[in-house]
């Protein structure tokens, strides 16, 4: 299979996945090569750090696509995420115009509405085929935008089109690959939800974080890994913490470790670097002492020397 061609099984998508250093249980495989397969977006939902937004990434680089990233957030309009128009260079353009003999009113309209003077923004620039084929779109965090900014996607998400009424719609030759992720702060519309293929994130288990683990600190003992793993894993069985730390928070903490020369956990190799694994005092504070004690005699029980 070359770098651009698509995977043609289960199995292919999962070997692509773990060739970009992501590694994917085999329901998410699946689920990416269906999208892949049939020309779908992929909703990809999960809590903060479960690694939605790498795979996007991933299949940028494994796939030999360009990488159209839209970060969302509260109040994203069409002028940001799909067009807008030089505003500046059409009155320099009308100005040249009036200073030649001043063109019709129409022809002015009709140049200055061409897509020479169009701004090409993430969504826009996702409908147009480079030579490596169709890029990745990665819709990033939809949660954070609102629900009429959901609604200006049905289109896109469905047609793979934009309409610009002074140009009229612009449609892709060929679907982009299309990643939409959410932290689930909110829920996300039916109507986008049905024009997409879902699937749920979720931590991985200890055995598959360990690979992810070895696989992005390559530096880090394994009994170190192993034990980071663990703790990891039993910290996110504790009801009291604000925010469970993710995937991207075991690999902080690994390579946090692994600069200060560690080996292995204690107590105060732990509670020196709790805020590369916690990032809420509260969090920190509830960690702090026995709690951490105990979890690091857990994890050296489980994983000794």
């Amino acid at each position: 299979m070359s770098v651009t061609t698509l995977p043609k099984t289960v199995d292919e998508t999962r070997d692509l996945l773990r060739k970009g250093g992501y590694f994917a249980d085999r329901g998410l495989a699946t689920v990416l090569f269906l999208s892949l397969k049939m020309g779908r977006p992929l909703l990809l939902e999960g809590e903060a750090g479960t690694g939605k937004t790498e795979i996007a990434k991933v299949l940028s680089e494994t796939l030999d696509r360009p990488l159209i990233r839209l970060q969302c957030y509260e109040g994203l309009d069409t002028a940001s995420a799909v067009y807008e128009w030089n505003y500046q260079a059409q009155m320099i353009e009308i100005r040249l115009k009036e200073a030649q003999g001043g063109a019709a009113r129409d022809g002015i309209t009709k140049d200055i509405f061409s897509e020479r003077f169009l701004i090409k923004r993430p969504l826009l620039q996702s409908l147009e085929a480079g030579n490596q084929g169709p890029p990745v779109l990665l819709i990033d965090e939809i949660d954070r935008t609102d629900e009429p900014f959901e609604a200006f996607l049905l289109e896109l998400l469905s047609d793979f089109q934009v309409t610009i009424p002074e140009l009229g719609t612009i449609r892709a030759e060929e679907p982009p690959i299309v990643i939409i992720t959410s932290n689930r702060t909110r829920e996300i519309h039916d109507a986008l939800k049905r024009r997409c293929l879902y699937h749920w994130v979720d931590y991985p288990d200890a055995a598959r974080e360990f690979e992810i683990v070895t696989e992005k600190v390559p530096g880090a003992d394994r009994r170190l890994a192993q034990q980071v793993v663990l703790f990891v894993q039993e910290l996110r069985q504790e009801d009291e913490l604000f925010k469970l730390p993710g995937v991207a928070e075991s690999i902080d903490w690994a390579t946090a470790l692994t600069a200060l020369n560690a080996d292995h956990l204690d107590r105060e190799k732990v509670e020196q670097t709790l805020g590369a694994l916690v990032k809420y005092q509260d969090d920190i504070a509830a960690l702090r002492g026995k709690k951490t004690e105990s979890l690091v005699k857990k994890v050296q029980e489980a994983a000794p020397a």
